[in-house]
């Protein structure tokens, strides 16, 4: 006969089952603010691709493709960017508004380029081929940092590596964010400032679609 106070085999079966059931599960690691950001600036890019037209593969994506599509998030900028026949050009502080476009701020591009050059080794590119790393690209950079230097009259400044201390931090953060951007550490999710995940917008008439701005910083 069973003891009156002994719990039944389902009972005690029960209670192991909502005892296992207790036990949280470990979270994932939190990502960093910038493999954060790193991750949506890749999805963005790979978003490009998708909706390029023509039809574009990673494989197959060059300096040139690159530089396209900077100039492409060149319509979701903030910094005013003044042309050559603008009577505030080469002002820092201009006294009122003109018509001058908004453009991508130069920092926010380089580093841009510099969290895409990660991604894409780390999703398995191998470093020769990496079309971030083209001389193209590089070369398309430093033009518009010192076209962005003129026209703002702000001039961009390389910080200089003391011996025997890391490399210091990005050049993004000297002047390079975009004006009225209010200093979002996301960099913008890509360039211009944002958090929220990115998809490539479409180009107005143009290579991409959608029409959220991408995020960068």
């Amino acid at each position: 006969m069973d003891s009156p106070g002994a719990p039944g085999p389902s009972t005690a079966g029960a209670g192991a089952g909502s005892a296992a059931d207790g036990v949280a599960a470990p979270k994932p690691p939190q990502l960093s603010r910038y493999e954060s950001q790193k991750r949506r600036d890749w999805n963005t890019f790979l978003q490009y691709l998708r909706n390029h037209r023509p039809p574009l593969t990673l494989a197959r994506c060059s300096g040139a493709h690159v530089i396209e599509f900077l100039r492409y998030l060149d319509q979701f900028g903030k910094t005013k960017v003044h042309a050559a026949g603008c009577a505030y050009y080469g002002q820092p502080n201009p006294p009122g508004p003109c018509p001058c476009p908004l453009r991508q701020a130069w920092g926010s591009l380089d580093a841009l380029i510099g969290r895409l050059r990660a991604a894409y080794e780390e999703s398995g590119g191998a470093p020769e081929s990496n079309p971030f790393a083209a001389r193209a690209v590089r070369i398309y950079l430093r033009e518009v940092r010192d076209s962005h230097a003129k026209a703002r009259g702000i001039p961009y400044e390389k910080k200089k590596r003391k011996r025997g201390t890391p490399a210091e931090g990005s050049s993004s953060t000297a002047a390079g964010g975009d004006a009225g951007a209010g200093g979002s550490g996301s960099a913008a999710a890509g360039v211009s400032s944002g958090s929220g995940a990115a998809q490539a917008p479409a180009e107005s008439g143009g290579t991409a679609g959608g029409t959220t701005a991408p995020s960068i910083s």
